[in-house]
């Protein structure tokens, strides 16, 4: 019989959201008719890219690959993103359904700009002032059907502002879905996420974002059904990471740059460095360039416990192996964690400490997954699944090799582990 899955990434949706989400039909009947979890532990950083590589791979970031949203470019104001599927180590999902003569579709997942899917609308924007976002998003995915789709629907979006994208992207799936269909189909919808971010977790912005949310689940159920391939069809319902409320910004360069560890030209720019922070927003990670200099990292060591000592605003500050140890980048330095109510921007503009106003982010994530109620969802429904079952604790690297054998495919080994006990016998 043929095998449909199709995974829809609920991005931002926690622990917390659940219990609002259980509630409302669609997602309540996913939850009715299949396994499901509101305690996922995400990865560190418990950033967008790295979770989302992780979905799809099983691997924790320092073994794939996709260790912070953006990379390391200190004299870039503007980083560019890990969009590229030329960064992640090792075999996806994607990859193995491909390999194994299944159809793929991808729309919006992040990390997948010039992946091998066959019907591929990579997340993926332009950083350069000679790009532009239509010549962006055709060179990094399937030229025609991106054609096709925004021909149809583009008129729905209005750039990246929600919920415009997510009803772009969701009118996008359905076509796909009614004319395509894939065996496996990947899907990111940022609704939540953006809202949770300029409004703040408690905003009824989100609740309302969670309605759409809802009702784009039971379009989805709806469009399978009428295509008679329902009952083939595993749907995977998850979100990435949590959230908190913030009240405050970090800028460490600020500090860096006071120190004399970074240098600046005419323009303010950054023009040489030492020692850098790559903002994983609710975390940071600590870069020396020159890695071996002793004496710079008892400095930079000394200046960092002092200013914390001073502003009661960092959680931890872990070593690189404590880092690793974590699943996160082993080529830092050190990684801080912000206390709740803070968060680490890379920005060198404005006082080291700042208290946010309108045009900061009122919420973010990054944090350390293992901090107290910052849980993530996984609801999956199909003919192999169970039935109203709970599954008590998981991890996220535990999402590649399940969703794989809904497909009855094998990524290998893998830092995640098949949940066997939601597969009927």
């Amino acid at each position: 019989m043929e095998k449909y899955t199709i995974i829809i990434s609920f991005d931002a949706v926690g622990k917390k959201d659940f219990e609002i989400l259980k509630n409302m039909p669609n997602f309540k009947y996913l939850i009715q008719n299949g396994s499901y979890s509101s305690n996922v532990e995400s990865v560190y950083p418990s950033l967008t890219y790295p979770a989302h590589a992780t979905i799809v791979t099983g691997n924790y970031p320092k073994n794939h690959g996709i260790i912070n949203n953006t990379l390391l470019q200190p004299k870039m104001k503007n980083p560019d993103w890990f969009w590229y599927r030329k960064y992640i180590k090792g075999t996806t999902l994607y990859d193995l359904a491909k390999e194994n003569g299944l159809k793929t579709a991808s729309l919006l997942w992040p990390v997948t700009a010039k992946a091998n899917i066959d019907y591929n609308m990579p997340e993926i924007f332009p950083n350069r002032i000679w790009q532009n976002q239509i010549s962006t998003s055709l060179s990094g995915g399937s030229k025609l059907f991106q054609f096709i789709v925004n021909k149809k629907f583009g008129k729905l979006r209005k750039g990246f502002a929600q919920p415009f994208l997510d009803n772009f992207v969701m009118k996008s799936a359905l076509y796909l879905i009614e004319n395509k269909m894939p065996n496996l189909l990947l899907i990111h919808l940022t609704d939540v996420d953006h809202f949770k971010h300029n409004y703040g977790c408690n905003s009824s912005k989100v609740l309302e974002a969670l309605k759409r949310h809802d009702l784009r689940l039971g379009k989805i159920i709806n469009v399978l059904k009428k295509i008679n391939i329902f009952h083939k069809t595993t749907i995977i319902a998850l979100g990435d990471h949590s959230f908190l409320n913030t009240e405050y910004v970090i800028r460490l360069n600020k500090l860096f740059l006071q120190k004399g560890f970074i240098s600046l030209n005419n323009n303010g720019e950054v023009k040489d460095w030492k020692v850098f922070s790559n903002s994983c927003s609710g975390s940071a990670y600590i870069y020396l360039k020159d890695n071996k200099d002793s004496i710079l990292k008892a400095k930079v060591m000394e200046e960092l416990k002092n200013f914390s000592k001073e502003n009661n605003c960092i959680n931890k500050i872990l070593t690189s192996k404590e880092a690793s140890s974590f699943g996160a980048d082993e080529k830092c330095f050190l990684m801080l964690e912000a206390k709740k109510g803070y968060y680490f921007i890379n920005s060198i503009e404005g006082n080291i400490l700042e208290k946010t106003d309108k045009s900061f982010y009122k919420a973010n994530h990054g944090y350390c997954p293992k901090i107290k109620d910052y849980k993530t969802i996984f609801i999956a429904s199909g003919p192999k699944i169970k039935k109203n079952y709970e599954i008590k604790e998981m991890r996220l690297i535990d999402e590649a090799p399940t969703i794989a054998k809904t497909l009855d495919l094998n990524l290998g080994k893998v830092d995640g582990a098949t949940l066997k006990e939601i597969f009927l016998a």
